[in-house]
């Protein structure tokens, strides 16, 4: 991973397709995609902006890069490249994780998530994919696409080719995060809770909160996540503050890409 070193503000911590931490020194092909007609492009929606990612500043290899506040109607011409199994399997700017067979890209400066249409210029053929990464951070490069994405725009031989992007869909102005109240191993006990967090809401007259159960089961043990959200980023502070006020104290936080984790 690189340090990305804020102008303004702290060290701020990005994952990207310029880091170094791999399993692999180098990059390299991934498994041939057997039905490239049967790799769907991912359906445009204005998500909320990733919690992870979306530094207004950040600094890689000496040179600086601002995010777009709004990337509503952004569009760009340059080179677009790939990047594989070097990166698969580790995690994203925005902490999820990185699949070479899905529809993603990398870009240095769209906020994220964003869904861009990438056009080659040369053929015209197109596909849609989610931005979830910064970079590519090579000079004359505009978008890192995942190898899905190159296979079909059948230019993962070729490496780089000549494109034009448009944001199709921006993410939406706030971040959410959910707000993780227990961990109880009996359902019953979590279902209690729920409800008792369900009754706080009523009584302190904050938003709209859902409360849910997130279960799981390992080594034949049952654990029951009873999580807040999503709730808007702007929100979290005064909802803990609540949440302490009814000596409920011990609260993770959590985004969107760690609730199945």
């Amino acid at each position: 991973m690189i340090r990305l070193v804020a102008i303004a503000s702290s060290l701020i911590l990005l994952h990207g397709c310029a880091t170094s931490r791999y399993q692999h020194d180098t990059d390299f092909t991934p498994a041939p995609i057997a039905d490239v007609k049967a790799i769907e492009d991912p359906v445009p929606v204005s998500e909320p902006r990733s919690s992870m990612g979306n530094p207004s500043r950040y600094r890689v290899l000496g040179k600086d890069y601002s995010v777009i506040e709004d990337a509503t109607g952004f569009s760009e011409t340059g080179i677009a490249s790939w990047y594989g199994m070097k990166f698969h399997g580790h995690d994203t700017s925005n902490g999820e994780v990185f699949d070479v067979y899905k529809m993603t890209a990398a870009h240095k400066t769209l906020p994220l998530p964003s869904y861009v249409r990438v056009t080659r210029s040369d053929t015209g053929q197109s596909v849609v994919v989610r931005v979830n990464d910064r970079g590519p951070f090579h000079d004359g490069r505009i978008i890192d696409l995942s190898y899905a994405a190159a296979v079909k725009l059948d230019m993962h031989n070729s490496g780089t080719a000549p494109v034009q992007i448009e944001v199709l869909k921006a993410p939406l102005p706030d971040s959410v995060l959910w707000i993780q109240a227990g961990a109880l191993s009996n359902l019953d006990n979590a279902k209690r809770f729920q409800q008792e967090l369900e009754t706080i809401r009523a009584e302190v007259g904050a938003g709209d909160w859902t409360v849910g159960i997130h279960s799981t089961e390992k080594n034949e043990k049952s654990i029951h996540r009873v999580r807040i959200g999503p709730v808007p980023e702007p929100e979290i502070a005064p909802l803990i503050d609540a949440l302490k006020q009814n000596g409920i104290t011990q609260t993770v936080i959590l985004s969107q890409h760690q609730l199945e984790r």
